[in-house]
């Protein structure tokens, strides 16, 4: 593959989503990695089909909130989520249709492409052993070795935590996405593209709009996603000492 862009955590976003890919047009890329955590969110079923009628080849990787979703379409609430937030799964499971469920049912939790100027990379949502582990760029070297360094790639893509790094473990470069949908730190839509190179990437986007749709969907926490993931996500210092101190 020459050049691919992967988006990671939207979280039903989809004005968010809609500017990503509008820029992504620019670059002429080969592929879309959609890294996991499509779901949940305010426009799950929206964003779901932007993604698939996109008209440049996309493909898919399981995250853990799409884990969540599945587990409660299957009549289980989802056991490594906190109760306060099973209304949200909850509601995004009623919006999938069999479908859709089928479909993200089908999703791997890990792809490996070849990239021109990078050499074989792997995607994945947290780690490449689950889609639940978290770690950040201050994660010690040590507590990461035994996950990245028997991996027979040269880059690994990961996302989760809603932060952008780029960092060695052992011998494999590690870069994280970002969020598009729920970024930690400034305003927009956080992605990546590859080939030849590694860029982070930062989309600003209609903010007010934004919010003003998200507000009038049905979701439980739209206000609160509206206020405190599009107009004032949460300090990206704060997130990171959070994340680090739950992490590996």
């Amino acid at each position: 593959m020459r050049r691919i862009a992967a988006i990671y955590d939207l979280h039903g976003n989809l004005p968010a989503l809609e500017s990503v890919l509008a820029e992504i047009r620019q670059f002429d890329v080969d592929l879309v990695v959609i890294g996991g955590d499509v779901l949940p969110g305010p426009m799950p079923r929206e964003t779901l089909e932007a993604l698939c009628h996109f008209d440049v080849p996309t493909k898919f990787i399981l995250g853990n909130g799409e884990a969540a979703v599945l587990e409660q379409r299957a009549g289980k609430n989802p056991a490594k989520v906190p109760e306060p937030f099973w209304p949200v799964i909850r509601w995004n499971a009623a919006q999938l249709d069999s479908e859709q469920e089928r479909a993200v049912a089908g999703w791997p939790k890990t792809i490996r492409v070849d990239v021109s100027g990078l050499g074989r990379v792997l995607f994945c949502h947290a780690t490449p052993r689950n889609e639940d582990d978290i770690f950040t760029r201050l994660t010690p070297e040590e507590r990461l070795l035994p996950i990245f360094e028997a991996l027979d790639v040269q880059l690994v893509v990961c996302g989760h935590t809603h932060m952008q790094f780029d960092r060695i473990v052992g011998r494999v470069r590690v870069v994280n996405a970002g969020s598009a949908g729920m970024p930690f730190g400034a305003p927009g839509a956080d992605w990546l593209l590859l080939g030849p190179e590694v860029q982070l990437r930062h989309t600003n986007y209609d903010l007010g709009s934004a919010a003003a749709r998200i507000r009038a969907t049905q979701y439980p926490q739209a206000e609160d996603f509206a206020a405190n993931n599009i107009l004032r996500p949460p300090p990206a210092e704060q997130m990171l000492e959070t994340f680090t101190r739950a992490g590996l």
